[in-house]
């Protein structure tokens, strides 16, 4: 296997586990992007906990990965942010194993992704984003909080920003925006 990211193509992954309330964002703002026609160099797809099979497919030569998930980061519940991680290995913490099938997560994909790419003689992405939303509530229990439902339209419409092109690039500094910090006109490379 010798993928190396084809420029501009794009995989939007939908993450997170329908059956913990808010942690279902993921999957639900999918099922909205789904309703669209999306352009043919990007796959959208509904992971949910699938964090495995998830690293292995952003192997496949894509350009830009963008994941969807509830980010708790201390702002209202509803919050949308576009994050931008830093380069360079996550760590996990010492007592979780970084490879769980059952719990692995955006971080622990991300911290996988060099070691796979070396073993599988791949190129991870260019470029990694995330469009994640500020829970209200990851308890056990089907269906998203009012505030994190509401939210659904308004990441699906960032993540079709996004795609255009139309969104300020994150290059410098790397971190968090919240949506509402997106809206400046201008114009980025598309993903």
């Amino acid at each position: 296997m010798s993928a190396s990211p084809a420029p501009g193509r794009v995989l939007v992954a939908g993450i997170g586990n329908i059956f913990l309330g808010d942690d279902g964002f993921g999957v639900e703002t999918l099922r909205s992007l789904a309703a669209d026609e999306l352009p043919d160099h990007v796959e959208a797809v509904d992971f949910g906990v699938r964090g495995v099979h998830l690293a292995y497919q952003v192997l496949e030569g894509y350009h830009t990965l963008i994941l969807v998930d509830a980010a708790a980061r201390g702002g209202p519940p509803g919050t949308v942010y576009l994050i931008e991680p830093e380069a360079g290995p996550v760590e996990s913490a010492a007592a979780e194993p970084l490879l769980d099938g059952h719990r692995m997560g955006p971080d622990a994909v991300l911290a996988l992704l060099g070691t796979l790419a070396a073993g599988t003689g791949t190129v991870p992405p260019a470029r990694i984003l995330v469009v994640g939303c500020e829970p209200a509530s990851l308890e056990e229990g089907i269906g998203l909080s009012p505030a994190v439902a509401a939210a659904v339209d308004e990441a699906a419409a960032l993540v079709r920003r996004l795609l255009r092109g139309d969104v300020p690039a994150l290059d410098t500094p790397r971190g968090d925006v919240s949506a509402a910090d997106t809206r400046a006109p201008g114009k980025a490379a598309p993903c």
